[in-house]
């Protein structure tokens, strides 16, 4: 495979992993604050894949597996909070509540927001959309590498 048949794939790649991002959310899983940052990468990659097909950057891949690992990192993370191996933002986790009045406790439950990044609302093989998400960003980030790497080989 040449470089750009690889910057294609991985760009095509953070493409179809947010348009099956969105299509979730078409069919009712609303994403939390979690879910939306994974995204931002994505759509970073989709376009450095489109300036670095125009543009022989020999950088550019890198950026691109730079912004696809970062949605794997982000990814991750969100994994660890479904799973309740660490706390995740107070914005959208369960936080605590022991020191606080009663009136500043409704004001939390009032201010929450209605989807939690600690509740796993999908999962296929045991794994939620957050770690399906790290793995094939993960494997997108090896995709953008060897772009890099062939690029860099041909000159």
């Amino acid at each position: 495979m040449t470089h750009k048949q690889l910057i294609l794939l991985a760009a095509g790649g953070s493409a179809a992993l947010l348009l099956g991002a969105w299509g979730f959310q078409a069919m009712g899983y609303a994403p939390c604050k979690l879910c939306l940052w994974q995204r931002w990468p994505h759509g970073a990659a989709v376009m450095l894949g489109a300036v670095a097909l125009a543009l022989p950057l020999a950088f550019l891949p890198l950026l691109g597996a730079l912004a696809a690992a970062t949605s794997g990192a982000i990814g991750a993370y969100h994994s660890g909070v479904e799973r309740g191996w660490w706390p995740g933002p107070d914005s959208c986790s369960g936080g605590p509540v022991g020191d606080l009045t009663p009136e500043q406790l409704m004001e939390r439950i009032m201010a929450a927001p209605l989807v939690r990044c600690d509740e796993i609302a999908w999962q296929f093989l045991g794994l939620s959309m957050a770690s399906w998400n790290a793995l094939l960003s993960f494997a997108l980030a090896l995709l953008w590498l060897g772009a890099w790497r062939r690029a860099a080989a041909a000159g």
